[in-house]
């Protein structure tokens, strides 16, 4: 069994954050830890308040796991204070995991500020260095960089200046582009390696970018090499926003774990 560790903020209605991430986990066949930065109220509506776990308790959290359990991958998520992400660096500069996914979660879907402001420096310098693999979407992408993002050239200057900030390999999420296909595109410093999929018609895409980078997470952490993790987990996220759940009256979730519920024989044809 490998062991994968998400690192983010919690989400009451089950569909993003440290509940995504662990179901994601689980549908990938590793064992899900987690330590909690932030709990959230929200729903398929919005996000209607945060509160910020104390630094000196993620800290502990992160010391329970590493100091008991061995890690195989770490997946960064909400890391909204300065505070946080400067203890977050501090302990997995100590224990050294060798394969970290950083989602540089900033807005919520609803336009809700997960991440401050003046914090999106500090998550830059201190965690993109230790990051294996860097999934902004482009709305994050253009926060990072200061660029504006529209077509695939642009998203891979974007891949540059990012890579430039420190980490090994970067991954732009194409999902707020127009086009008839979705393509993400990877950068590992000597090449780009485009991904694409069918875009699909739906409103119900929350927690798609919790679950993608908990998925490339899980492969890394079974052993796949940067480029097969991705492509991997972009047909798990594809298949899971393909039958997403119409639950509640707002952006509904992904169903993470609609494959083995198919083949349980679970699901309704």
């Amino acid at each position: 069994m490998k062991n994968v560790l998400t690192i983010a903020g919690s989400d009451s209605s089950g569909g993003a954050g440290i509940q995504a991430d662990l179901k994601t986990f689980s549908a990938h066949g590793v064992f899900g830890m987690s330590v909690i930065t932030a709990v959230t109220a929200q729903n398929t509506q919005g996000v209607f308040a945060v509160q910020d776990i104390d630094p000196d308790i993620i800290a502990k959290q992160i010391d329970a796991i590493f100091q008991d359990i061995e890690v195989d991958a770490v997946k960064i998520g909400m890391v909204s204070q300065i505070p946080t992400i400067k203890i977050i660096a501090e302990k997995l500069k100590t224990y050294a995991p060798n394969k970290i996914v950083v989602d540089p979660v900033m807005v919520s879907k609803s336009g809700f500020h997960l991440l401050n402001p003046d914090a999106e420096k500090t998550l830059m310098e201190e965690l993109l260095p230790l990051a294996t693999v860097v999934t902004p979407n482009i709305p994050e992408a253009e926060v990072m960089t200061k660029l504006s993002i529209h077509t695939i050239e642009e998203m891979k200057e974007a891949a540059k200046a990012i890579y430039q900030m420190g980490a090994k390999n970067v991954l732009i999420k194409g999902g707020h582009h127009l086009e008839k296909d979705s393509t993400d595109i990877l950068y590992t410093g000597e090449k780009f390696i485009p991904f694409t999929s069918p875009r699909i018609e739906t409103k119900n895409t929350h927690g798609t970018g919790c679950t993608l980078s908990s998925a490339i997470a899980s492969n890394l952490g079974r052993g796949l090499n940067v480029e097969q993790a991705i492509g991997e987990a972009k047909k798990y996220i594809t298949i899971a926003i393909e039958h997403s759940l119409a639950i509640g009256k707002g952006v509904g979730p992904t169903h993470h774990f609609y494959s083995l519920y198919k083949k349980a024989g679970l699901l309704e044809e």
